[in-house]
């Protein structure tokens, strides 16, 4: 299987990041969990709806490791920034600042109220 980023398809705000995922590392298929096998891939629709999906190489990974692990496939400077998000202390920084953003994409360029994770929980 590729490397296969999954993000939420329904927010305006994460398919525009999805389409730079997809030009930083063009290997990588991208998609909306929506069009996903989730569970042949081990995956809930409520995992996918709260944060970033990343299957592939070193395992599943969420939110701010997905986003290191697609830098680190992207290759170039992107890897070395990759691996200094997966590094101790800086991915507990990574990984709350991947909240903030998750939890206010509505709000971002690009959101809608479709976007609102907390109104799609559970």
């Amino acid at each position: 299987m590729a490397d296969t980023l999954l993000f939420d398809g329904d927010c305006g705000f994460c398919s525009t990041s999805a389409r730079l995922a997809s030009r930083l590392a063009p290997d990588v298929h991208v998609q909306p969990y929506q069009d996903g096998d989730l569970a042949a891939l081990g995956l809930t629709p409520a995992q996918c709806e709260q944060a970033l999906q990343w299957i592939g190489p070193g395992g599943p990974a969420a939110g701010s490791a997905a986003v290191a692990r697609l830098l680190i496939a992207a290759g170039r400077g992107w890897s070395v920034l990759g691996r200094v998000l997966l590094a101790p202390g800086v991915r507990r920084l990574a990984e709350a600042l991947y909240r903030v953003i998750a939890a206010n994409r509505y709000r971002l360029p690009g959101g809608t109220p479709a976007c609102r994770v907390s109104s799609r929980q559970q």
